[in-house]
């Protein structure tokens, strides 16, 4: 199982907390791959921790659905497969969307200024071919507005489906993301639409802002079944 060395450890967290954040970027950004089996011995010398937080942090992982668990036997990553972009995509543009016809009821200007710049930003990572941190700053984006719509069961379940779709992104996209435009003209009319207080189009847009993307994806991941 490789473990990367140079990695910076959080500060000020339990052994738990910090076995549970390094293992779940790991396993996000694809240094654990889908179905590889975890040793907590060699995890926990990497981390410097006893095994104990390294069992916890499986519980909390297996939870969130990133590992699975066989007491007694092993650990492994979970698997994931190109259909479930079709299942992920749909039940977070139904999260985002209601949260965009929610904060649409009352932002502050103060908010929409921070969107614009969110926005101005991701388009400027989008112009240098900066996939990643694009990536990161539409999450960004998105995030600020689930957060305007002051619902809780939104935030909970947005935060844990874009976990998944991260990882999706880094272990099936290992060419650059194809990030256009075109989402951030989509970002654009999205805030126009929260400063005019219009729900019913803020909710339009930013279900197409969210599903426009899977299908782009599903596309170039069924081009790549093709060629191999």
């Amino acid at each position: 199982m490789p473990i990367p060395q140079n990695f910076s450890a959080p500060a000020r967290m339990s052994a738990k907390e910090r076995a549970f954040s390094q293992i779940q970027r790991w396993i996000i950004d694809g240094t654990l791959q889908p179905g590889e089996k975890l040793l907590d011995a060699e995890l926990a010398e990497t981390l410097s921790v006893s095994r104990t937080p390294i069992r916890e942090a499986f519980q909390l992982l297996e939870v969130q659905g990133l590992v699975s668990m066989h007491p007694g036997k092993e650990t492994r990553v979970t698997m994931i497969e190109k259909e479930d972009i079709l299942k992920m995509y749909p039940t977070l543009a139904a999260l985002h969307g209601l949260a965009a016809e929610q904060a649409a009821q009352g932002i502050s200007q103060e908010q929409v200024e921070i969107l614009k710049q969110l926005n101005a930003d991701f388009r400027l990572a989008i112009e240098t071919k900066q996939p990643y941190k694009a990536m990161e700053l539409d999450e960004q984006f998105h995030n600020l507005i689930v957060d305007l719509s002051d619902n809780p069961y939104v935030e909970s379940f947005s935060a844990s489906l874009q976990i998944h779709i991260r990882r999706f992104k880094y272990v099936f996209l290992k060419q650059a993301m194809t990030t256009t435009m075109a989402s951030a003209d989509e970002h654009d009319r999205i805030v126009e639409a929260l400063m005019e207080g219009n729900s019913e189009q803020a909710l339009k847009i930013m279900k197409q802002n969210i599903i426009r993307p899977m299908h782009e994806l599903y596309e170039t991941l069924s081009e790549g079944d093709k060629e191999s």
